[in-house]
């Protein structure tokens, strides 16, 4: 089986099936990945000016703060409202 690709692209088939269109909300803090276990987890998150930052819980971010993370997700905190972020698709 065979794809056609240029030099040094990446075939169409395996495109599809790394990405998944439309996943992250332009404009929202987005959690991408997770890191960690008994001692401590760690995020990375896409905040909303597109930077990717790696956190902790205590870190403040995105006018807010981590207030925790686990294999769930993590925990923001902003305006006295706390909400769970999880990764895309979970």
């Amino acid at each position: 089986m065979t794809n056609e690709t240029d030099a040094g692209g990446t075939p169409a088939t395996v495109a599809d099936l790394a990405t998944t269109p439309q996943v992250l909300e332009a404009g929202a803090m987005t959690l991408i990945g997770l890191s960690g276990g008994a001692k401590g987890f760690h995020a990375l998150v896409r905040l909303p000016g597109g930077r990717i930052r790696k956190v902790a819980a205590g870190d403040r971010i995105a006018w807010g703060m981590v207030v925790a993370i686990d294999e769930n997700g993590l925990l923001y905190q902003r305006s006295g409202e706390t909400t769970r972020i999880t990764l895309p698709g979970g």
